[in-house]
């Protein structure tokens, strides 16, 4: 079916990604890892933007952003040059920021997501390079601070600004697609997506195909969406009120749920740009050939070998590739046991749990998961058995053969089984009765009943074979 899109929603995303694996800064030779550190302890005076230092490029910056625009499928400049962006701000100390202008490094790509009806391109305008400006923490709510600290560890850090077109149409494409570009930028390992201001999102949104907001400095994807869920009713309303969108700038206010506005949208010409004179033009044609070498299989080519290769389901491939993690773990335990179930156990049941728990396929060991694999396929214990297993081992540890034994969980025979339905049988034929009459619930409510009376050592689907093939041998009344 195709998705109308009724409220004429455009959203485009101008994502900032801090490339935190790089061990110095994009301009000085100050260290990245600055996470843990006291405030304003690793600066210098290029970060910091005093008079008569120096900005030096770092060479595997470079590398890094010709990478994450090939895996975008973007064209790479031949040529490329930083500019100045003048604007004032206190957590810019130089007044300008380094950025790309005319010429950004790379530019016209894709991503292809899974949209309100299928599948949908969204488009990259560009992807270019800048410098992290440093840290503001308010003290209190932005609209009511009582003062402001500032914390310039970040200065300098190297920035990849991912825009796209207007081209997502609700939040939920939105966080798809956020989703997607953490997991391209995951597999180049080109940054840690834990750390703090790893990804941080601008998102320009409109409805009835109007004049666009932007909400700046958004921290997380949920964030994002919460926003952007937000903004388009808060937009929509105003609309129905009477009013008029205006385009300008807003805060997201995370605690509250809530949009504020900051100040009239502003033009390219407010921020002056022009060359950086202190940085020569680059010509970066000629290192693709070589940094594309270095590109590692992607999640869709990743995906499309799982499903020709292991035979799996397109939505287990797209559940296994999204995460590098889960991948490299799944192919792990698919070189151990048949690959069809396993992807069945890592993508349905193991990474169900993990996501409920919020923690990542590293809780997890290779040997447990199969280990229970194998107690399941060979008919020792039940999938729900497998199930409580890998809930004790991230609940309590442990290992798959102590935990069923201390829980009792062997299968038990088929003659016990055999005796438990006819009990159930017997026990219950208000149930019987019913299932007689063409009410197949009445069936699970008896398959229960058995599960109960084995302690759950029963296989469910052999449950109801049982039972449906006794009722079928009761002499009619």
């Amino acid at each position: 079916m195709v998705y109308e899109n009724p409220d004429g929603v455009r959203i485009g995303l101008e994502v900032h990604v801090q490339l935190n694996k790089l061990n110095t800064k994009l301009f000085c030779g100050c260290s990245t890892n600055y996470h843990d550190s006291e405030p304003n302890t690793h600066v210098c005076p290029v970060c910091l933007g005093l008079p008569g230092s120096l900005p030096v490029i770092n060479k595997k910056a470079v590398e890094f952003a010709i990478k994450i625009g090939l895996a975008l499928n973007c064209n790479i400049v031949e040529q490329t040059q930083f500019h100045r962006k003048n604007y004032y701000y206190p957590d810019l100390p130089k007044g300008f920021q380094t950025t790309q202008y005319d010429y950004p490094i790379a530019s016209q790509g894709k991503i292809v997501i899974e949209g309100e009806d299928g599948e949908r391109i969204i488009r990259i305008t560009r992807a270019h390079m800048e410098e992290d400006p440093g840290r503001l923490q308010h003290m209190g709510s932005i609209d009511k601070s009582k003062g402001t600290l500032i914390n310039y560890n970040r200065s300098g850090m190297t920035l990849i600004e991912i825009v796209s077109e207007p081209d997502m149409r609700s939040p939920k494409e939105a966080r798809r697609y956020l989703d997607k570009l953490r997991s391209i930028l995951d597999y180049l390992d080109v940054f840690n997506g834990d750390l703090e201001g790893a990804m941080r999102v601008d998102a320009n949104v409109s409805v009835f195909y109007g004049d666009r907001v932007e909400v700046k400095n958004i921290s997380s994807f949920k964030g994002a969406e919460r926003a952007l869920l937000y903004e388009i009713m808060r937009q929509k309303n105003q609309v129905r009120r009477g009013g008029k969108i205006t385009m300008e700038t807003r805060h997201f206010d995370e605690a509250r749920g809530v949009t504020l506005s900051m100040r009239t949208k502003e033009d390219e010409h407010d921020y002056r740009y022009f060359p950086e004179p202190d940085l020569v033009p680059m010509r970066v044609a000629d290192w693709v050939s070589e940094v594309q070498k270095t590109l590692p299989e992607l999640p869709d080519a990743k995906k499309d070998r799982f499903i020709s290769y292991y035979g799996m389901a397109d939505m287990h491939a797209k559940a296994l590739t999204s995460d590098i993690k889960v991948a490299n773990f799944y192919e792990e335990v698919a070189q151990l046991v048949d690959p069809k179930p396993a992807a069945v156990w890592v993508a349905d049941i193991l990474k169900g749990e993990l996501n409920y728990r919020d923690i990542n396929v590293d809780a997890f060991r290779v040997e447990d998961i199969v280990e229970i694999i194998r107690l399941v396929i060979g008919n020792k214990i039940t999938e729900r058995s497998g199930v409580e297993v890998i809930r004790t081992i991230l609940d309590n540890g442990g290992t798959p053969a102590a935990i069923v034994k201390e829980k009792g969980l062997i299968k038990v025979e088929d003659d016990i089984v055999t005796k438990a339905v006819t009990e159930a049988l017997d026990e219950n034929p208000e149930a019987l009765q019913d299932y007689l009459g063409g009410k197949e619930k009445s069936l699970n409510f008896l398959v229960g009943q058995v599960m109960k009376k084995t302690a759950g050592r029963s296989d469910a689907k052999t449950t109801r074979e049982m039972i449906i093939e006794r009722i079928g041998k009761l002499p009619p009344k």
